[in-house]
């Protein structure tokens, strides 16, 4: 049943991604009371492509024998929810589809460990009085064809247990800059309007009213707006193969 209907949402992908970059397929079983089958929810990041792909696939035989029922769904009126940021990985492939891989850039302005900055732990260089580690970061994104330079500032946060296991404590470390650095571009991210003509070209549009304080300020204040505790590894008696046996990639 699971590998029937993983073929059915790989079938929808492929016929409605002719349309548009998909934001996801879904598909499910239906009711007990509906018969046997299958509906899906797909999602376009367009509306327009939505559009398109209802008008001409509704009616048709894609790739099941009897006609597809294509509906688009609305928001009932006067229901307003606020809807959640992309993450860093939507944004990545949107910002791709409709920019191009050299259409836009981005690099960490800072990344620093601010863990103990809220007291948690008294004695750093002795013990981990803490439970996790946080890591701050300052990424700029840049679209250099519509000059546009935008910025993004998120706290990355991992539980580290007690803090005696020196692999786990430097995994969590890792995953906390990972989480800092995607939450960080998916804000920077959101910051830009892309603007999608009838004629395929692509507008990009700068929205102000998201600045935050940092966008004003030069690398260099931005590097000194943090304290940093250095953390010495002596202590957890590790040697540099540990190190360099982890990586960005490493983390799920």
């Amino acid at each position: 049943m699971i590998k029937e209907m993983r073929g059915c949402q790989h079938s929808l992908f492929l016929a409605f991604s002719k349309f548009g970059l998909l934001y996801s397929v879904r598909a499910h079983q239906n009711a007990a009371v509906a018969g046997p089958g299958y509906y899906a929810i797909i999602k376009f990041y367009s509306a327009g492509d939505a559009s398109r792909a209802q008008r001409a696939c509704n009616g048709q035989n894609l790739f099941q024998k009897s006609p597809l029922k294509v509906c688009i769904c609305n928001k009932q009126k006067g229901f307003q929810q606020q809807l959640p940021a992309l993450s860093s990985s939507k944004c990545q492939e949107l910002a791709n589809h409709y920019l191009g891989f050299n259409g836009w850039s981005s690099r960490i302005i800072t990344l620093q460990n601010v863990s103990g900055l809220d007291g948690e732990n008294e004695e750093l260089g002795k013990t981990i009085q803490h439970q996790s580690v946080k890591f701050l970061c300052t990424l700029e994104v840049t679209l250099p064809n519509h000059r546009i330079c935008t910025r993004g500032v998120a706290l990355g946060e991992a539980d580290v247990g007690n803090g005696e296991d020196p692999l786990e404590f430097l995994t969590a470390m890792k995953r906390a800059q990972k989480l800092a650095v995607g939450k960080a571009l998916s804000g920077a991210f959101q910051k830009i309007l892309l603007v999608v003509l009838e004629n395929g070209k692509v507008a990009v549009e700068y929205n102000s009213s998201l600045e935050e304080p940092t966008d004003s300020l030069a690398e260099e204040e931005l590097k000194g707006l943090v304290q940093v505790n250095e953390l010495s590894l002596e202590q957890f008696d590790l040697e540099e193969e540990v190190l360099s046996d982890l990586s960005f990639d490493d983390i799920p």
